[in-house]
């Protein structure tokens, strides 16, 4: 029975309670969780677009789950998918010469749909797993290559790649990697290509070239026959939404092709139709030696990643044999992979690329753009279904308020308000469902403006 200090099960203060005391949950701080007297949100059930959560409230997810739901909730094909799979064959491992029908299937699809030349795949269950393996992976292609020096990789500030030790050595986010013994060694950063904040005045383009020659004097200074790889996300998502400039990525990929150094492309956010594009790389004319996949693979349903692999660094492990040493017990999980089957399927019976790419993209560019005469917002920026909305104190030297108190102020507001989008430094950015309707990238920016006169009231701005 409840009591005062007990209350019922399965109620929102129960489960309130019962995450205080027993929930680790990621990137929290648990004393401030724990003395807080509201607790977590409780969500409870999604459909489309929309979260309920256990009071009854109604949330207008704009950020997908976690970049990730990119069909949207409640995609029935989805859950019977895993269900006909579970009855079948609900697992079985892929190690030691075994191999089950639908990572093949999912194999052979993933071949054809991504960038041309990446033809093989190593699964594992998460972004951070496919990032480790591209650590693991790049190493030991070099030492089979018969230069095994080539240990070092390149990154940039902001980045994110993930949360074990080596993805999260990759990844730029200093607060991921202070006290943690981080990053490892062999791990290196230069700027990313962010205009907004590090442009000092300078055209985007150029800024771009200057941005990608910082990747070209890291490797010199490394030295080149000891770079193993360049990893980077098309777009950097959750560093911001930093979308670089035209000139970017040609260059860089110009740089790596000239010293002999792997090109990775991170598309973990930017895959299956966030941009416009299947991949952000088609878009940025990125033609990368490695490629990893996540969160839009499955749409969130069931964790799966992916590495997808050159022709050429596939023909090496091939030709010149020995084992890698390396996997997961989930690499290859059949039910992930009949969900990822069949939510590709639903991307394209639905063309939601081209959607994206043609109607919900620039309708979300054109609503943004409607923001900059905020006195608070200093730029807006999206391509496709991703985007975001720099909060500043004066517009014209782009500089902050003191503490870097926006970005925190604006989400606790959003969240206040029933829309779900996210703080990055002193960016609000978004990243909703590639099925949301224009009618409700209405409703997204329409909430957003309130926060950001809620936001401004509160700085005693504009």
């Amino acid at each position: 029975m409840p009591t005062r200090d007990k209350p019922a099960r399965n109620t929102t203060a129960w489960w309130r309670e019962a995450d205080r005391k027993h929930q680790l949950s990621p990137f929290t701080d648990y004393k401030q969780l724990k003395g807080s007297e509201a607790g977590a949100r409780i969500i409870t059930r999604a459909e489309g677009v929309w979260l309920n959560d256990s009071e009854g409230a109604r949330l207008l997810d704009g950020m997908a789950g976690l970049w990730c739901v990119n069909v949207g909730y409640g995609r029935k094909e989805l859950a019977e998918a895993a269900y006909e799979q579970m009855l079948e064959l609900p697992y079985y491992n892929t190690f030691f010469k075994t191999a089950t029908p639908p990572p093949v299937e999912l194999a052979e699809k993933l071949a054809e749909i991504t960038p041309a030349g990446l033809d093989m795949v190593f699964y594992g269950s998460s972004g951070s797993e496919s990032n480790d393996t591209v650590v693991r992976l790049a190493r030991f292609y070099w030492k089979l290559r018969g230069k095994p020096e080539k240990q070092q990789f390149v990154s940039r500030t902001y980045a994110y790649h993930g949360s074990t030790m080596a993805s999260a050595s990759l990844g730029g986010m200093t607060p991921m990697q202070e006290g943690f013994g981080l990053p490892l060694p062999g791990f290196h950063h230069v700027d990313p290509p962010y205009w907004y904040d590090f442009g000092d005045g300078l055209d985007p383009e150029e800024f771009g070239r200057r941005a990608a020659k910082q990747v070209e004097d890291k490797i010199l200074e490394i030295g080149a026959d000891k770079v193993a790889a360049f990893i980077g996300e098309p777009i950097q998502g959750a560093g911001g939404v930093i979308i670089p400039p035209d000139s970017y990525w040609p260059e860089v990929q110009r740089i790596c092709r000239k010293h002999e150094v792997l090109l990775v492309a991170d598309e973990v956010i930017t895959g299956f139709g966030r941009t416009g594009h299947l991949f952000a790389s088609e878009h940025f004319g990125i033609e990368p030696d490695m490629m990893t996949l996540a969160k839009g693979i499955t749409s969130g349903y069931i964790p799966l990643s992916a590495v997808m692999v050159s022709g050429a660094i596939g023909r090496t492990l091939a030709e010149e044999g020995g084992e890698f040493f390396h996997g997961y017990t989930y690499s290859g999980h059949p039910t992930a992979c009949a969900v990822a089957l069949a939510n590709i399927a639903i991307i394209e019976r639905e063309d939601l690329v081209r959607k994206v790419r043609e109607e919900t993209g620039p309708h979300l560019a054109k609503r943004l753009a409607e923001l900059a005469d905020h006195p608070i917002v200093g730029e807006v920026r999206s391509l496709g279904l991703i985007g975001a909305v720099e909060l500043v104190a004066d517009k014209k030297t782009h500089a902050r308020f003191p503490g870097g108190r926006a970005g925190g102020l604006c989400r606790d507001h959003c969240f206040a308000n029933d829309v779900v989008l996210r703080a990055v430094r002193d960016s609000m950015v978004m990243a909703p469902p590639l099925t949301i309707s224009k009618e409700e990238i209405d409703e997204l920016v329409s909430r957003l403006r309130t926060c950001l006169d809620l936001t401004a009231k509160d700085l005693g701005a504009g």
